[in-house]
C-alpha cells in the first residue's frame, strides 16, 4: 500500500474542552497502514487558554494564530492555505465540536477508494454525525428538497452504502488532492456560514461529486436554536444591523445570512432567478417588525 498523507484542518474559538475532546478522538483513530496525518489548528484569538492547552497536550499540532475575526470560514481557509503548501493526498475538515468515532477516518478513506474504483475520481466524502444524547442525525450531506427553490436542503440519512449529495455540512469532510487541485480553497467571500455549502456546490459545477460515507461516524450536537427576538431587537433597524454581522440574524427557524454573502451564494448557484432567491429570506424582517408583538416571539 502506498503511503497516504492527510492534513486535518480545524478552527476554534473559546471552546477549550470541546477542542481537546475533538483532538483526543482524532488522535485515537484506527488508521490504515502507512497512513499519517498532520493537524493544522487555527486558534482565532481564544481567551480561555485553548492554544496553550492544545500545545501542551498535543505538541505535534501546528497551531496557527488568528486575529479574532476569522470565524469558521476564515479560520478554515487559513488552515487550508497553510496545508496546501505541503501538497497532501487528502484534506480533512473537522469541526472542533465534532468527536469522531475510532474508525471514522478509515471509513472515509475506504469510501473514497471505492468511489475511485467506480470511476468517481474526484469525490468529496462527508461524514454523518449524530446527537450524543438522542442519536438523531445532526450534520452530514444534504440534497435539494424543493423543485423550485435551489437553496432548500435536507439532510441525507446515512445507510450501509455511500450516497450522492448536492453539497455538505463542513463538520467532517474528506477532500482528495484531485478535488483540491480543481476547486482550490474555501472562498473568502464568506465569513462563517455557507462556505462549506458553496465549496460542495462549486465542486459539482466543476465536475466533481459529493457523497456521504456509510453509517454515522461521530457525534456533534446541533447549534442551539434561538427562542425569539428580545424586545430591544425588534426594530427593523436593529435587525438590519445584526444581519451584517458575520453570524447574521438568528431567528427561531432560520438564520438570515449577511446580505453580501447570501448574494454571492445565490448569484453563483441560483441561476437566472437568483435575485428572487437572494431577497426571499429577508421578507420576514418586515413581518417581524410589523407583527412581532402579535405572537412571533412565542416560545
Amino acid at each position: 500500500m502506498n503511503r497516504k498523507t492527510i492534513a486535518v484542518l480545524i478552527t476554534c474559538f473559546n471552546r477549550r474542552q470541546k477542542t481537546l475532546d475533538s483532538l483526543a478522538a482524532l488522535m485515537h483513530q484506527q488508521l490504515p497502514d502507512q497512513t499519517t496525518f498532520e493537524v493544522y489548528l487555527v486558534d482565532d484569538g481564544s481567551t480561555d487558554g485553548t492554544a496553550d492547552a492544545v500545545t501542551k497536550a498535543y505538541p505535534q499540532v501546528k497551531v496557527l494564530p488568528g486575529n479574532g475575526s476569522l470565524f469558521w470560514n476564515g479560520g478554515m481557509r487559513l488552515a487550508f492555505g497553510e496545508a496546501l503548501k505541503n501538497d497532501y493526498d487528502y484534506y480533512l475538515w473537522l469541526n472542533d465540536d465534532t468527536v469522531i468515532d475510532p474508525e471514522a477516518v478509515s471509513t472515509l478513506l475506504a469510501t473514497s477508494r471505492q468511489l475511485v474504483a467506480q470511476g468517481e475520481t474526484q469525490a468529496i466524502v462527508a461524514a454523518s454525525t449524530r446527537d450524543p444524547q438522542t442519536g438523531e442525525l445532526t450534520y452530514g450531506g444534504v440534497v435539494r428538497s424543493s423543485w423550485w427553490h435551489p437553496f432548500r436542503f435536507s439532510l441525507v440519512e446515512p445507510k450501509t452504502e455511500a450516497q450522492p449529495c448536492d453539497t455538505m455540512c463542513g463538520n467532517c469532510v474528506l477532500i482528495p488532492r484531485e478535488v483540491v487541485q480543481r476547486v482550490g480553497n474555501l472562498d473568502p467571500a464568506f465569513f462563517h456560514y455557507a462556505g462549506d455549502w458553496d465549496y460542495g456546490l462549486r465542486a459539482k459545477q466543476q465536475g466533481c461529486s459529493v457523497w456521504i460515507a456509510p453509517g454515522y461516524l461521530g457525534t456533534c450536537s446541533q447549534n442551539p436554536q434561538p427562542t425569539g427576538l428580545k424586545e430591544s431587537e425588534r426594530s427593523l433597524n436593529e435587525q438590519l444591523k445584526r444581519i451584517d454581522q458575520p453570524k447574521g440574524l438568528a431567528l427561531k427557524d432560520v438564520t438570515l445570512q449577511p446580505w453580501d454573502e447570501w448574494k454571492v451564494l445565490t448569484q453563483r448557484h441560483g441561476g437566472l432567478l437568483w435575485p428572487i432567491y437572494w431577497l426571499l429570506p429577508y421578507r420576514r424582517l418586515i413581518w417581524i417588525s410589523l407583527f412581532g408583538k402579535l405572537g412571533w416571539n412565542r416560545t
